[in-house]
């Protein structure tokens, strides 16, 4: 029979090895203050963008890992009505949307503030506002109860051909009042022989090992390892996203936090896959600051056009990735006006040199934005 990290009898004393982190520790920490000092350098617009990608990426690809796709515009949308951003016409964003914001920039802009069970129901109450998963009606802003069952962590299925998977079983639900206590006032203990980083991975683990909740125990564990990160730089913005790199390495993820639930309470390998994980989220950054430079030279180069907010729109939304190929058919469609409008529009746009006909033409005619040294 399996023993778990929660069933030890020294739970939940972990250790790990100063000596085998310390290199890859100092690497990311350098990484970490050279990001963030680049980043002042923006300015104050630009670092707003980069917040603002980041963000979205963050509340999508958190999502994801669950098997949960999110409408990327309505997250747009919800965090612009936020943050205070002007990003043109907003998608109504659906109540599951906006709650998955609201935890995300209560984490990460209040992150100098106590975690308290409180502050944890609220964000879980945010995630789920009609008190169910999907189909199934589950306890909202408390704690799994008995009546729940044994707490099976699984993954999957992501696809129809994928099978769910499990990777280890939660305290029950008697032990939740004092583990939860226990998370809590280490949490809020201030302590200076652990590193802000080290303890972001620490708090990420012991949250989900105790899943104190029935559904969105993974979400609010990345939440919470956010805000720790945010402790850590001192700031809420953030430049780089650990959901979204955690989502491309989703399986060595369930692989790693399966044998550790296995293993002992030396979590070495645990904190070293996660440290390594946000090393790489790092290089995520260079992806949205390149994006967020380019279009700033874009409008920087088209400050005299004169257009129109649909045209404002259209060009924005091409800017931020758009999915697919732009036609005169998806622009009425987004812009809500007539094909001839939309024809119009774009006519205009390729005379001002923003947008070009692509070489493919007839019924598949679409058009892409003029690159901008």
């Amino acid at each position: 029979m399996t023993t778990y990290i929660h069933e030890l009898k020294a739970w939940p004393a972990f250790q790990w090895s100063q000596e085998k982190l310390a290199g890859t520790l100092a690497h990311v920490r350098h990484r970490q203050g050279r990001l963030l000092g680049r980043m002042d350098g923006l300015g104050f617009p630009l670092r707003n963008e980069a917040n603002f990608q980041t963000l979205t990426e963050d509340v999508v690809k958190s999502s994801e890992i669950e098997g949960e796709v999110l409408d990327k515009n309505q997250v747009r949308s919800s965090l612009a009505r936020h943050l205070g951003i002007e990003i043109g016409a907003l998608t109504p964003a659906e109540r599951d949307v906006e709650g998955v914001v609201e935890m995300v920039l209560d984490a990460t802009g209040n992150f100098g503030e106590p975690l308290t069970a409180e502050r944890l129901f609220g964000w879980h109450a945010a995630l789920f506002p009609t008190g169910r998963s999907g189909m199934r009606k589950i306890i909202v802003g408390a704690w799994r109860d008995e009546k729940a069952g044994s707490m099976q962590v699984v993954s999957g299925p992501y696809f129809p051909y994928d099978r769910e998977r499990v990777h280890f079983e939660a305290p029950e639900a008697g032990r939740l009042d004092r583990e939860t206590r226990s998370f809590l006032d280490w949490f809020n203990e201030e302590r200076e022989d652990i590193d802000p980083v080290v303890k972001a991975g620490i708090a990420h683990l012991w949250f989900v090992t105790i899943h104190p909740f029935e559904d969105g125990n993974g979400r609010i564990a990345r939440a919470i390892a956010d805000m720790t990160l945010a402790r850590s730089e001192n700031t809420a913005q953030r430049f780089y996203s650990m959901s979204s790199q955690i989502r491309q390495e989703r399986n060595a993820y369930y692989d790693i936090l399966e044998s550790t639930q296995k293993g002992n309470l030396d979590i070495t390998e645990w904190l070293d896959w996660f440290l390594g994980c946000l090393d790489r989220a790092f290089d995520g950054a260079e992806t949205i600051l390149s994006s967020v430079l380019k279009k700033a030279r874009f409008w920087e180069k088209h400050a005299a056009a004169r257009l129109n907010d649909r045209q404002r729109e259209g060009i924005n939304r091409m800017l931020n990735g758009f999915e697919g190929k732009l036609t005169s058919s998806k622009w009425a469609k987004f812009a809500k006006c007539s094909q001839d409008t939309a024809g119009r529009d774009i006519d205009e746009l390729i005379k001002l040199g923003i947008l070009t006909k692509d070489a493919a033409g007839g019924r598949s005619t679409s058009y892409s934005l003029v690159e901008v040294d």
